[in-house]
């Protein structure tokens, strides 16, 4: 499910999970605690206990939490992992897909959604441009608030052909999931 994101707490029960966090966070060790949380948050965690974890975690380990790890409970985030594990590039090359969180706290439904783009630069390079309104999505522009880096680190450095082909089939499928979802062109 969680693809290229570390799963070694896999087989632990939930109390030994929260176990490994709170000796994590003893240590401040970041890496250790967010794949703690991670895999309590793909098994269903209540999402008050997830954001009370990444609260936790940001304030003892700030400066060592991964980059695979959002900064805000979303509850379908183990559907993107599933959604995007079934897409598959076949050529290496320079572009990567990305994710980027999208806030509709003041719409209907969902309180977020996700834009899905490529790009030939790295996804946060591109996340930023889109915030500072260079060849910005207006979703983004004025929706985005972090890049979903976990579900789609497998398709980083993929042909252009592929990315483009992946980008469009993985915004179907997400919408097909349920997912509010923007771009995907």
């Amino acid at each position: 499910m969680a693809e290229g994101v570390p799963r070694r707490w896999r087989a632990q029960s939930r109390d030994a999970l929260l176990a490994y966090f709170e000796r994590a966070l003893e240590a401040r060790d970041g890496r250790a605690g967010a794949e703690c949380l991670h895999e309590l948050w793909l098994r269903g965690e209540m999402g008050l206990n997830i954001e009370r974890g990444l609260a936790r975690l940001w304030a003892a380990t700030a400066g060592d939490v991964p980059d695979w790890l959002p900064m805000r409970h979303v509850e379908w985030l183990p559907t993107a992992y599933e959604v995007a594990a079934r897409c598959r590039a076949r050529r290496r090359g320079r572009s990567n897909l990305y994710l980027v969180l999208l806030d509709y706290h003041d719409a209907a439904g969902d309180p977020y959604g996700v834009y899905v783009g490529m790009t030939d630069y790295s996804p946060q390079q591109r996340f930023d441009q889109h915030k500072a309104g260079i060849r910005a999505a207006g979703s983004v522009l004025r929706r985005g608030l972090e890049l979903l880096t976990g579900p789609v680190r497998h398709l980083q450095g993929i042909a252009r052909g592929e990315a483009e082909r992946i980008e469009a089939e993985l915004a179907e499928a997400l919408r097909a999931a349920g997912l509010r979802v923007q771009g995907g062109h």
